[in-house]
């Protein structure tokens, strides 16, 4: 046996050569079959050491796992091996059972996070109020909410919001829509901020189309609705036509507001009662109670009374306009400035009166000083004399600055006329379209700048001499009306002075320049807008021998020609003479029709049709000479309503006494005691507040 150590067998040859012969197989393929896979390696025993039946020296490898495991040829090692360093191709797993378990050895994972976008917050958050609203109706808590929501500068979204909704749902929330739109304006939403919502609401027709099919006739309603309430000025049809597409649904949505709604009949009553109910009824209606809860406390100078009527209006969010007309009622009945200082100090006192209720008050009052000058001649020193007191008494805020901006830079001075100059084209072509009065008396009024009037009035001539004759004779009619209204003789004449300084200019462009300036010259002195004195106060201001006093003087021989009043007055087929003879007319019916039924509220409304506001002197007049001649005061009655509505405007009720004053001596002959009877009337009027302290 000794002669065999160190040799191998035949059999262990034989299983040698088989296991060289795979183990080449395995090395020169990376997937070896697994049928060529050898179950074990056989270890030649060392030299001296025999094998016994081959079974000592047979060492088997194997994994743990029970599965055959073999070294890679990069050293990572295979299945149940330690693998390679920074071996990273296999899934990790950690077991969180582990007691050496660390969680920072997890795996990383990144997840996206969704930005939050302000607008599509505010969206979502103004819809949830809208919703809350329809349910309550409580306009209160939506202008709270709404406040305290923030983010004032998407507003405009808020507009679009509301209306959107209102609109795909019953008339109850369109009037309800209205009813919040009038409320927060001006004190939550400011008017820019409303033009700019509906702006966005027209640039979207097209889309709100597909799912409102009557989207046009809504959305016209709505915008007609806003014109009536007076949150949406005239001018913002033709201006938002500029800025949308023709093809485009908001373009007839403009047209249809302004064609179907705003040009017909009794279009105001009509729009208001579309939906069942009434903004502007509201409105007044409060304004009327304030007027008069303020009347009242003047006489009785109850205090706590008048505090009581105020929280029992139930309007906060409208109580700038009770510190508004407190104002103006100080103003117009000085003896009554210390009353009214008590009250809305003690209304400040007891938060029945909010501070931004209080500044926005003060401040709506000194945007409209300029013409409030025209009736209470020493508004402006007055006013700062409240101002002053209230702010050294604590009940306004030290802040607030009724500073015109008079020290403006010569730059934004410049500005700021061509930005009016570019208004009041607008406002002019309105009413060339519109023949509406009343309207751009009130578009000037907005504007609040009555320095420019003579630049008013030179673009309004200008204009009209490159018309056709009905324009010439609106232009006319237009400057008699705000020579009553707002416009001041000097007014007038500045403007005047500034056309024939540039008649040689003018005339480049319209060939018959001169003649048709004389005749509006002319046509002033008839109307009465100016006096024959004024035609020399114009010539003295401009160059001798040059075209302007040229038109002067042709001016002048158009005057004194035979028949100059007839003629002048159908210069262009129409004449002021017409329109007031008509207007008186129908101001003697309404006022027969009344002193036979006694229908007050018919008579007001009969008067606010009319639409001549600036003429409503003559109602005055009118009224209190039937009164006279028919020994009947019921027409009293009549003219306390009108004032009490604000019909009838202290400046319109003077203006009537004035005149009836003048041709007192006239009416002496048909009515012997009409001296006794109109004394009278003036101490009743005054008692009542009507009259100017002046008067």
């Amino acid at each position: 046996m000794a002669s065999n150590e160190g040799f191998l067998t035949d059999e262990q040859r034989e299983v040698l050569k088989l296991a060289c012969q795979n183990a080449d197989n395995l090395s020169s393929s990376p997937k070896s079959p697994s049928g060529l896979r050898p179950e074990h390696f056989v270890r030649v025993p060392g030299a001296g050491k025999a094998s016994t039946g081959g079974a000592g020296g047979r060492h088997v490898k194997r994994s743990h796992s029970g599965k055959y495991g073999r070294a890679k040829k990069d050293g990572a090692g295979g299945k149940g091996t330690w693998g390679k360093l920074l071996d990273t191709e296999g899934d990790i797993h950690i077991d969180r059972n582990d007691p050496n378990y660390d969680s920072g050895e997890e795996p990383y994972k990144l997840v996206g996070a969704t930005l939050s976008d302000p607008l599509d917050d505010y969206k979502k958050a103004v819809a949830s109020i809208v919703e809350e609203y329809f349910s309550t109706g409580d306009v209160e808590v939506a202008a709270s909410d709404l406040r305290e929501l923030g983010a004032s500068q998407y507003h405009p979204y808020f507009i679009k919001r509301l209306i959107s909704m209102a609109m795909d749902r019953h008339d109850k929330e369109k009037e309800m829509a209205s009813v919040l739109l009038s409320s927060l304006y001006a004190d939550v939403i400011t008017p820019a901020q409303i033009r700019d919502g509906f702006v966005i609401l027209l640039e979207s027709t097209d889309d709100l189309a597909v799912d409102i099919l009557d989207v046009v006739d809504v959305l016209a309603l709505f915008v007609a609705r806003a014109v009536v309430d007076e949150i949406l000025p005239p001018a913002f049809l033709p201006r938002a036509k500029k800025t949308i597409p023709e093809a485009s649904k908001g373009f007839q949505v403009l047209l249809t507001a302004e064609k179907s709604y705003l040009s017909a009949p009794h279009h105001a009553e009509l729009v208001e009662n579309r939906w069942g109910g009434s903004t502007r009824n509201t409105v007044e209606e409060v304004k009327k109670k304030i007027a008069s809860l303020l009347r009242e406390y003047v006489e009785s100078g109850h205090a706590v009374e008048a505090c009581r009527s105020i929280r029992e209006l139930g309007v906060t969010f409208f109580h700038h306009e009770v510190v508004k007309r407190a104002l103006v009622l100080a103003m117009e009945i000085q003896t009554a400035e210390p009353l009214i200082s008590k009250l809305l100090k003690e209304a400040s006192e007891e938060g029945l009166i909010s501070p931004s209720q209080m500044t926005k008050g003060f401040a709506r009052l000194a945007e409209s000083l300029d013409d409030l000058a025209l009736d209470i001649p020493s508004a402006r020193p007055l006013f700062q004399s409240i101002v002053s007191k209230a702010i050294s008494e604590g009940w306004l805020d030290a802040s607030f600055s009724n500073n015109s901006g008079e020290d403006r830079e010569p730059q934004a001075e410049a500005a700021k006329l061509k930005r009016y100059k570019e208004e009041v084209v607008a406002v002019i072509h309105e009413y060339f379209d519109s023949d509406d009065i009343p309207e751009l008396i009130r578009s000037l009024v907005d504007l609040g700048l009555p320095k420019y009037n003579p630049i008013f009035l030179k673009r309004l001539i200008t204009l009209a001499m490159d018309r056709k004759n009905r324009e010439k004779e609106m232009a006319s009619v237009l400057l008699s009306a705000l020579h009553i209204e707002i416009f001041s003789t000097e007014d007038i004449v500045d403007g005047f002075v500034m056309l024939l300084e540039s008649a040689e200019d003018t005339a480049l462009d319209i060939l018959d320049a001169s003649n048709e300036l004389a005749l509006f010259l002319a046509r002033a002195v008839i109307d009465d807008v100016l006096v024959p004195l004024n035609l020399e106060e114009i010539g003295g201001q401009l160059p001798p021998n040059s075209s302007g006093s040229e038109t002067v003087k042709m001016a002048r021989s158009l005057i004194t020609a035979r028949h100059a009043g007839e003629r002048l007055l159908r210069c262009w087929g129409g004449g002021t003479g017409w329109a007031v003879e008509d207007a008186k007319d129908k101001i003697t019916k309404l006022l027969e029709e009344y002193d036979s039924s006694g229908g007050v509220g018919e008579a007001c409304q009969c008067i606010r049709d009319l639409g001549m506001p600036f003429f409503n002197h003559e109602v005055v007049k009118k009224a209190l000479i039937m009164a006279m001649e028919k020994k009947n005061d019921r027409m009293l009655d009549l003219l306390q309503e009108c004032f009490n509505e604000a019909l009838i405007t202290t400046n319109q009720m003077t203006k009537g006494f004035t005149r009836i004053k003048e041709g007192l001596d006239d009416l002496a002959l048909d009515i012997p005691n009409a001296e006794e009877k109109y004394a009278f009337y003036v101490e009743y009027a005054q008692k009542k507040g009507w009259l100017q302290a002046s008067f």
